[in-house]
């Protein structure tokens, strides 16, 4: 059921309801734990992947709409997870999978929503839902079932009253979350596949900002020993690493509200580490250089977004999460804008074909690109997976450099 006049919803205690901070309010069924949960709802258009997109730490204090209508299929396992918990902060499907059918499940999607605490709502309209935040914006929306539906008296709570715990929430944006995905402590992920056993042919410094777990995996692949560092690490104890080059991951949040993470890769620009961001460290690669961010009406979240390599021409359908972006020129090479052109020459370097929005920067004088999507493929096509391969290359050449200067 879908209602967007409050004043006539009609629900029980039994329900879950959806209520979006413009009014309009959904009536369905509970999924995962019961409860109340707010935050920004977004939506993801992934067919598959969905218990990657849950563990993906960029998702934090978000509600997130599966465009898919069938959901939970093939359960969850072990394998999967991007991170250590389930980090949504709600979550809306069409219809839940009343089996589970795969030869790795270890239990249902359900199931594992409520081992998580997190709320959900199912058997609504998602493609209506989906229509009305493309053309609306995301923004604040709160989901209801059980108890949280009834007020200290037994009786069932307005929808004024609902509307009124979601509009306290925080706007996504000025929101600063890094911090509180990080890790706290610094791990270590050693070469791994034809690399196991060997001694690592590069060191890199992991930035955590909310990073997925594949990411360092796909590094350890390609010989390199990963340090995976918290968010709160100084530039002297980056250095303390002797990395050969540093990555900044994906996390959650507003960039404009990162700027210790700006200071910080100022710093490893200025001694000359080669460094790779992607998503959130795309962005702030960007506002390191002098470029703006700002927010997306919508944002990507997916994994079937066409992006093009404007070096190469080359066309990617990839995987995204982000909805905040850089604001750079498209089709030219200009001087870095910070600290009259302090970091040299800069150029876009990939470009989303759906809308045009920045979906890489690479720098010519200093050894620094970055993306905004997602090259790990944890959900998603593989087609980025050789910027691990230039990220490695890039160790490689400011390696040899060193060694003959």
């Amino acid at each position: 059921m879908n209602q967007t006049d409050s004043g006539a919803v009609m629900f029980s205690k039994d329900d879950a309801v959806l209520v979006l901070e413009d009014g309009q309010v959904y009536v369905g069924e509970p999924y995962g734990a019961r409860g109340s949960t707010c935050g920004e709802i977004v939506f993801a258009t992934g067919m598959t992947g969905y218990q990657e997109t849950l563990t993906d730490p960029s998702y934090d204090r978000q509600i997130v709409v599966q465009t898919f209508p069938h959901i939970g299929d093939t359960g969850v396992n072990g394998e999967d997870p991007e991170s250590s918990k389930i980090w949504v902060a709600g979550y809306v499907v069409r219809e839940p999978s009343p089996n589970v059918s795969n030869w790795r499940a270890t239990g249902s999607l359900d199931d594992d929503l409520v081992a998580n605490g997190i709320v959900g709502i199912c058997r609504i309209d998602t493609r209506k839902l989906v229509r009305h935040l493309r053309s609306a914006g995301v923004m604040r929306a709160g989901v209801f079932s059980g108890e949280a539906l009834v007020d200290a008296n037994g009786r069932l709570r307005a929808i004024d009253d609902l509307l009124d715990q979601v509009k306290a929430t925080p706007q996504m944006q000025g929101l600063s979350l890094y911090d509180e995905v990080s890790t706290k402590q610094t791990y270590t992920i050693e070469p791994c596949g034809e690399y196991e056993g060997k001694e690592p042919l590069f060191t890199v410094a992991a930035v955590d900002l909310g990073i997925k777990a594949m990411t360092p995996h796909r590094m350890a692949e390609r010989g390199c020993r990963v340090h995976v560092v918290p968010s709160t690490i100084t530039f002297e104890q980056l250095q303390a690493l002797n990395p050969d080059g540093v990555f900044f991951s994906n996390g959650p949040g507003d960039p404009e509200q990162a700027e210790p993470e700006v200071e910080l890769l100022r710093q490893v620009l200025d001694a000359g580490y080669p460094f790779f961001g992607i998503c959130f460290g795309n962005q702030l690669l960007g506002r390191a250089l002098g470029f703006g961010t700002y927010k997306l009406k919508f944002g990507h979240r997916g994994i079937n977004q066409p992006v093009k390599d404007m070096t190469t021409g080359k066309i990617e359908v990839t995987a995204h999460n982000h909805g905040f972006a850089v604001d750079a020129p498209i089709g030219e090479t200009v001087p870095s804008p910070y600290g009259d052109g302090r970091y040299g020459r800069v150029f876009v370097s990939h470009i989303d074909l759906n809308d045009d929005v920045v979906e890489g920067l690479q720098c010519v004088d200093i050894p620094a690109f970055s993306v905004q999507y997602h090259p790990e493929a944890a959900a998603g096509p593989h087609d980025a997976s050789y910027l691990f391969d230039r990220f490695v290359d890039l160790m490689r050449s400011s390696k040899e450099e060193t060694r003959n200067a």
